[in-house]
């Protein structure tokens, strides 16, 4: 099985800088206008325009929006120094939703991009979340 990340934008230039900026994805394959293969993570990240307003499938009357939104599925971010990825991303033009926490396993910095999708930069300390396994 492969594993992939499909993220609707309401502006592909702007989507593309962002996650450029912020992760230091590449750009890979272009499908027409409507989408684009980023590359440079452990699985690759498809942005795809779809307009604000329009229905995400026939079995919700939800519209999409980009404003902050809550989704129980959401991207995490191993990096090996969360205050240096925190900056890149708020240059960006990401939010900071609270400060960075340290738990046992590692840090945790709740973020969410220009597009309201909620997002997380996490980075391991000591053995990662084996600290907290049983």
């Amino acid at each position: 099985m492969q594993f992939l990340a499909n993220i609707d934008v309401d502006d592909l230039p702007k989507a593309i800088h962002f996650y450029q900026t912020a992760f230091r994805l590449k750009p890979g394959r272009r499908f027409g206008t409507h989408g684009i293969e980023m590359l440079g993570s452990s699985a690759p990240i498809y942005l795809l325009l779809k307009a604000p307003g329009t229905a995400p499938t026939n079995a919700t009357t939800q519209p999409r929006s980009y404003r902050r939104h809550w989704t129980p599925v959401h991207l995490d971010f191993v990096v090996d120094d969360i205050q240096s990825a925190v900056q890149d991303a708020l240059h960006a033009g990401a939010q900071l939703e609270a400060p960075v926490s340290t738990s046992p396993w590692g840090k945790l910095a709740l973020m969410v991009d220009p597009f309201g999708h909620g997002f997380c930069f996490l980075q391991f300390l000591g053995r990662g979340y084996d600290e907290i396994a049983e």
